[in-house]
């Protein structure tokens, strides 16, 4: 499992891959998780509506300058034509990946007909991965759900359109639109979409740990796993899950003298990229996933609140981090021992 997955003539290093999440794969998350071996990272969700490309959300949504590649960049829409020349648009700005999202739960989405609300229309489906596959020179992706709800589960066929298509790989997250994010992924559905199709499958949903990774490999053959929730606050879980099945050997935990830098360096990036008025408040998220988990975290994220400065954020989170260390290096999670 060790050897890197071709997407198209892209070739992508590893099988580990950062999930796209609304509001968290900005630029300087996808430069980190990168940096601490994800294969792949997927932007956030953009919009396919040509009028909303000259916002500010979205032109910083599309800026990858000093990203490493490749750059790929998730599209949300309905009409095929307008993702078509969004998916134009993109690759004339650097993309060289570009994945369709039929997955996003979100009512905001589903509502007009886009994310995984396009599962109930198949031909419309193929519509949308005939225009943009067609359009570009780059590989098309597409990422999705297994289907409307459980009664109506259709990966397997859409699979095959995608399949008939051109669509490079698949990314194939275990619950359907109704689901949510409750219950447990199931697999079952990626296992048949897997050995419906010869092009990669990606699974995705509820994996949290480099045994779980490598059990639902095993389970599905799917070729790579996609990462989302469980890396929040825990970056450096691509590297573990890479490493273990690389190697079969768990990975320790960084220390904290190791953590500190890295999130140093991931604050400035972040000031650096929203400005620090929007930096200081976007990054509080980040911060807290980091930190709540941690002995004493509780109290300092309510503190982090209070703090509109940069450096003085900065500074309030290495401060914590260094006083955490002091007793032996290692992170200490509040009502466990050593994650």
């Amino acid at each position: 499992m060790h050897a890197g997955l071709r997407v198209g003539a892209v070739a992508l290093p590893n099988r580990v891959f950062a999930a796209p999440m609304a509001g968290v794969t900005d630029r300087p998350y996808r430069k980190l998780v990168k940096r601490l071996g994800a294969g792949h990272a997927v932007s956030e969700m953009a919009a396919s509506n040509p009028r909303l490309w000259a916002s500010e959300k979205t032109m910083r949504r599309l800026n990858h300058e000093g990203e490493p590649a490749p750059v790929a960049v998730q599209l949300a829409g309905a009409d095929p034509q307008m993702l078509a020349e969004a998916a134009r648009y993109n690759v004339a700005r650097g993309a060289q990946i570009i994945d369709i999202n039929m997955g996003c739960p979100a009512k905001k989405v589903c509502n007009v007909a886009c994310g995984s609300a396009l599962l109930k229309d198949e031909d419309l489906v193929a519509r949308i991965l005939d225009a943009v596959v067609a359009a570009v020179d780059v590989p098309v992706t597409l990422k999705y759900r297994t289907g409307w709800d459980p009664t109506h589960r259709n990966a397997v066929a859409i699979a095959r359109r995608a399949r008939d298509a051109g669509v490079a790989m698949l990314t194939l997250h275990g619950r359907t639109r109704a689901d949510g994010f409750r219950g447990a992924a199931e697999y079952d559905t990626i296992r048949a979409v897997k050995n419906a199709v010869d092009i990669p499958v990606v699974a995705n949903g509820d994996i949290d740990t480099p045994e779980k990774a490598r059990a639902v490999l095993e389970y599905t053959g799917a070729d790579a796993v996609m990462v989302g929730r469980a890396a929040l606050g825990r970056p450096w879980i691509f590297r573990e899950i890479e490493h273990y099945l690389r190697t079969g050997e768990k990975l320790a935990p960084p220390t904290v003298d190791e953590l500190r830098p890295l999130l140093q360096q991931h604050l400035e990036d972040h000031y650096r990229f929203y400005g620090e008025f929007l930096g200081v408040r976007t990054a509080r998220k980040h911060i807290i996933w980091y930190t709540s988990h941690l002995e004493g975290g509780a109290a300092f994220c309510e503190r982090m609140n209070r703090i509109d400065d940069a450096a003085a954020q900065a500074r309030a989170v290495d401060e914590f981090l260094r006083a955490h260390g002091e007793r032996d290096g290692r992170l200490h999670y509040a009502g466990t021992s050593v994650h």
